[in-house]
């Protein structure tokens, strides 16, 4: 019989409490439910006075933004767990320490992460982050070579696979990425000012075949381990240090898919600007710092992955084909740059947006960073299968950019 139940706050310290190293006997505790996302309760438990903390994380059987009406499978707290672990290993520094999972409650306790910002929040704050394109190449990089069959023994990555079987989440992907922003389905949500592009990506064909293409890959491709939803609110970050959470997406999927969240949600921001800069000034040498990031980081990953490649690569044929790891990387870049565009139109007409954009107080503002997200996005999907360089997708969205400022 399952102990199951939603945790309370005084549970929460409780349970926090059993945890060798974090906290002293008889300790003080505080608890502060910090769940601010869509899927789960997040507690935040401190002793104030010794200045020690540590995060419970626990997963509802129902999606927390819409309620009881969407249920969801427990499990993915185990896949979430589990992804971690791996990304700890795989990626060491780079995602939180995981202290313990708790199958019956379906519960993480995991290091705190509070001296770090959501990246998200830092964006709009107009951090600046010199070490993310290091940090987040090199977890895509490790992470994603050592789970495919470039990297991975073949045999044990197909048994490995069974592990990371996750259709429930990945339905909601599926749906809400790759189907609904192209019909007028009940979950999509947009200002009533947009409506008109609202209705041209509904009646868009050539727009549908690109992202039908995306969407098989999406749904057949399984070339390695994914975190899943790698967006910027699923970042923790200072100018120092780089930490992934919440992979419970997380399953074996196109490689495209994560590094395209990346990049994709440094342009939401980019599309953001007017309404967090003073001035036009900044607002342009802030875009120029996002461009030059997106640039860092799909440069750095490319040259990271292929030294792992040739340095620790399984697949004799993989290896030694004339050709082949230069097709290998071109496709890799042109999916990456087709699925950054389905995030960035999702975002804009779909479920769940993104405070970048969402939190600007003006309309107009708003409407305008709503307008250029989706000229980046659509010029993104259209285009994905002939861009040949990272120059070129730069140069993309200035012209986008430059467009809309028009």
């Amino acid at each position: 019989m399952s102990t199951y139940h939603p945790l309370s706050e005084a549970e929460a310290i409780e349970i926090a409490r059993t945890i060798e190293g974090v906290f002293e006997p008889g300790a003080e505790l505080v608890s502060r439910e910090i769940g601010d996302g869509n899927l789960n309760l997040v507690f935040h438990i401190s002793d104030p006075a010794a200045g020690s903390s540590i995060i419970l994380k626990q997963a509802l059987p129902y999606a927390k933004v819409v309620g009881e009406s969407w249920p969801l499978t427990l499990d993915r707290a185990r896949i979430e767990s589990e992804a971690l672990i791996l990304e700890g290993q795989l990626a060491p520094g780079l995602v939180p320490n995981v202290y313990l999972y708790d199958q019956d409650l379906a519960l993480t306790i995991m290091e705190d992460l509070s001296d770090h910002v959501i990246m998200r929040q830092g964006l709009m704050n107009s951090g600046r982050y010199p070490l993310f394109a290091e940090h987040i190449s090199t977890f895509l990089a490790q992470t994603l070579f050592f789970t495919s069959d470039l990297g991975h023994n073949q045999q044990e990555k197909k048994l490995r696979t069974s592990g990371f079987i996750n259709p429930e989440l990945c339905k909601i992907t599926e749906d809400l990425i790759f189907d609904h922003p192209y019909t007028d389905a009940d979950t999509n949500s947009f200002d009533p000012a947009i409506r008109d592009e609202a209705e041209a990506l509904w009646n868009d064909g050539a727009l549908h075949l690109e992202v039908a293409l995306l969407r098989e890959k999406f749904l057949t491709h399984s070339q390695a381990l994914l975190h899943g939803d790698l967006h910027t609110g699923s970042i923790f970050i200072t100018p120092e240090s780089t930490k992934v959470i919440d992979p419970e997406f997380a399953y074996y999927g196109p490689m495209g898919f994560d590094i395209g969240a990346v990049i994709a949600n440094l342009f939401l921001n980019f599309a953001s600007r007017e309404g967090w800069d003073k001035t036009a000034a900044e607002r342009e040498e802030y875009q120029a710092y996002l461009l030059q990031t997106v640039k860092d980081v799909l440069e750095k990953f490319e040259a990271k992955f292929l030294a792992l490649w040739n340095e620790q690569g399984v697949d004799r044929l993989a290896g030694s084909a004339p050709g082949y790891k230069e097709n290998y990387m071109q496709r890799l870049l042109q999916d990456t740059i087709g699925f950054a565009g389905c995030k960035m139109v999702r975002r804009i007409v779909g479920l769940a947006h993104v405070a970048d954009i969402d939190k600007i107080q003006d309309a107009a503002v708003r409407e305008r960073a709503q307008r250029l997200a989706l000229r980046i996005g659509k010029t993104l999907i259209t285009s994905n299968r002939s861009f040949t360089s990272v120059n070129q997708l730069i140069d993309a969205v200035q012209t986008a950019n430059a467009a809309v400022k028009a």
